[in-house]
């Protein structure tokens, strides 16, 4: 772990090195984003089953995680040949008025230990086309990961006959987390987490007035109409609640299901948890590996235990698994009303609260009325609600689905969400903008 005299060294030839950086025509930092992307594509077996050893996500999972890294550098070349602002129509006769985007300086990346690799991929390839240095402080669990991924950077950059330091790696707690919230030198933090730490570090960045990319939790609903096409909705919910054993800030935790098809899905959807094969991650066959930590397992034995005392019945799942690992049973749990206490609770675990619905207007009020907004979806035929949906009334989410699950997320739309989720967008569409100032 680095000590806080580490950090301190650490920025210093940080900022140095974005000094060396700026100057660098933008399209040729594109060109060595280009050489990152390559060289995490000729690692990327053994990088994915660093990320599987270390996080425990299934192997083919974090591969998909590296090849996120490396599409986000294949679009963030071209992007390096488009950023630019308008020349507007002066009202003075003979003068010109330009808008011109600059790079912020250093930004501070923090990720979490469910995406060891992809989120940083996110921020830094982006980040750097657009003139900025990184500094890095991944998850204390997945430091192992933290440190492949940078020297693959690192080579690539030396390569080059550029500074190391222009992608720079802190790892450590708590401590080096706060002084990158309160370092004025970070000229944008970029933190992914929970939203009780996001809302922590939110406060120590404004109280210096800095800038924040917040990425944090979400409670994502599907809805289910009448209409649906049950063939695709019991792959899409058993995938969304399931998959990274529902780590992941887009995993689904609340199903809705119109009243007519309730019983007809839930017999279905806990046929379909019976047969995920549950094992090593390293195994091609394994579907559904172990949760992350010790801690995760006691979160979700709690929570389970909170949903039985709230009214809820446990119908697939519910228990640890008796193997060497911090194996659950992926779990499925009926009967709670909209807006029992834990169901509002975001637990970072594989727990599908199913929840009965009679109208739309009712149902679209209860996808918003949790905190976060990260995810949603619907699935029905009516073309109608689809626009409902997607309009002014409709969702509240940042990322707003149609008969897909709420967890698959592409590069180039902006990804993040609104209200406690942070209100922060990474990857594509405009966000480069974040990690730019303007000059008028």
């Amino acid at each position: 772990k680095a000590s806080l005299e580490d950090y301190e060294e650490t920025v210093k030839k940080a900022k140095e090195a974005w000094k060396v950086w700026a100057d660098i025509p933008a399209p040729k930092r594109g060109e060595i984003v280009r050489q990152i992307g390559d060289a995490l594509r000729q690692k990327i077996k053994v990088l994915g089953s660093l990320v599987s050893l270390e996080m425990g996500k299934i192997f083919v999972e974090g591969v998909g995680e590296v090849q996120e890294y490396v599409d986000v550098c294949d679009y963030a070349v071209g992007l390096s040949r488009m950023i630019g602002g308008p020349i507007l129509p002066s009202e003075r006769p003979g003068h010109a008025l330009i808008e011109q985007w600059n790079p912020v300086g250093l930004v501070g990346i923090i990720t979490a230990f469910n995406f060891p690799v992809a989120v940083y991929g996110w921020n830094s390839a982006i980040a750097m086309i657009c003139g900025n240095a990184c500094l890095w402080k991944g998850a204390p669990t997945t430091s192992l990961v933290s440190v492949a991924v940078t020297k693959i950077i690192a080579k690539v950059l030396e390569d080059n006959k550029l500074p190391g330091a222009i992608c720079s790696l802190v790892c450590g707690g708590a401590d080096i987390g706060t002084a990158m919230a309160r370092d004025e030198r970070m000229d944008l933090l970029s933190f992914t987490g929970s939203t009780k730490v996001g809302k922590q570090v939110a406060l120590m960045v404004q109280e210096r007035f800095g800038r924040s990319l917040l990425e944090l939790g979400g409670n994502n609903a599907i809805i289910v109409f009448e209409d649906a096409d049950l063939n695709l909705v019991i792959p899409s919910a058993l995938f969304a609640a399931v998959g990274t054993a529902g780590q992941r800030c887009t995993t689904a935790r609340r199903l809705f299901l119109h009243e007519s098809i309730h019983d007809e899905v839930v017999a279905k959807l806990a046929k379909a948890y019976a047969q995920v094969r549950v094992g090593d991650p390293w195994d091609s066959d394994t579907l559904y590996g172990p949760l992350h930590t010790k801690e995760a397992v006691k979160m979700f034995l709690d929570a389970v235990e909170q949903a039985k005392q709230q009214g809820g019945s446990v119908v697939h799942g519910g228990k640890v698994i008796n193997r060497p690992g911090n194996y659950v049973e992926p779990t499925i749990v009926t009967g709670l009303p909209h807006n029992a206490p834990i169901v509002h609770t975001e637990t970072f675990a594989p727990i599908l609260y199913v929840l009965k619905f009679k109208e739309e207007e009712e149902v679209f009020a209860w996808n918003n009325e949790v905190k976060q907004g990260l995810s949603s979806s619907i699935f029905t035929k009516d073309l109608g609600r689809i626009f409902r949906w997607l309009g002014p009334k409709g969702s509240d989410c940042g990322i707003v689905n149609v008969n897909i699950p709420t967890s698959g997320a592409e590069i180039g739309g902006a990804f993040g969400g609104e209200k406690h989720t942070g209100g922060g967008r990474e990857s594509g569409s405009d966000s480069w903008k974040l990690y730019m100032r303007r000059s008028t």
